[in-house]
């Protein structure tokens, strides 16, 4: 429950990348180093003063982890986008800006017709490039890798 949490505090907080790479995996990677400062930390509840430090060492470092296991796999998109069509690419590219996109957005940007958008988006969703949200004119493409940082 306490890993859910952190992640809906860091959402909120406005790190955007938290959905798109998965702090658990870092923990599972790291669970000693994890039990033992959560342990640590958790001993002083009930002491004056309270040390949180063994937390605060190992929880930056796990976010850090999370935050380059994004940006490793980002590269490979990255390097795979050369591949895409160019109309393909720069609608993936603002998915990944804005964290979503539409069709209208993706005409109002590119100038292109719906029909030539229409069949890109079909290609991106076939790759796994892009999820699709909705159905019919309400419908939103999702990036299944998103930006890097913070808002």
């Amino acid at each position: 429950m306490s890993r859910i949490l952190t992640t809906l505090l860091l959402l909120r907080a406005g790190y955007t990348f938290v959905p798109y790479s998965s702090l658990e995996a870092v923990i599972e990677r790291t669970k000693a180093e994890y039990d033992l400062a959560l342990r640590r930390a958790q001993a002083s509840l009930r002491t004056s003063p309270q040390d949180w430090q063994p937390w605060l060492e190992y929880f930056p470092g796990a976010m850090a982890e999370q935050c380059a296991q994004l940006e490793r796999r980002l590269a490979r998109e990255d390097f795979a986008l050369g591949s895409l069509a160019p109309l393909s690419e720069a609608i993936l590219r603002c998915a990944r800006e804005r964290g979503r996109i539409t069709m209208g957005e993706a005409i109002r940007l590119t100038d292109a017709k719906r029909p030539t958008l229409k069949a890109h988006f079909t290609k991106l969703v076939e790759r796994g490039s892009l999820v699709r949200h909705g159905t019919g004119k309400g419908s939103w493409y999702a990036p299944t890798v998103g930006p890097v940082g913070r808002k």
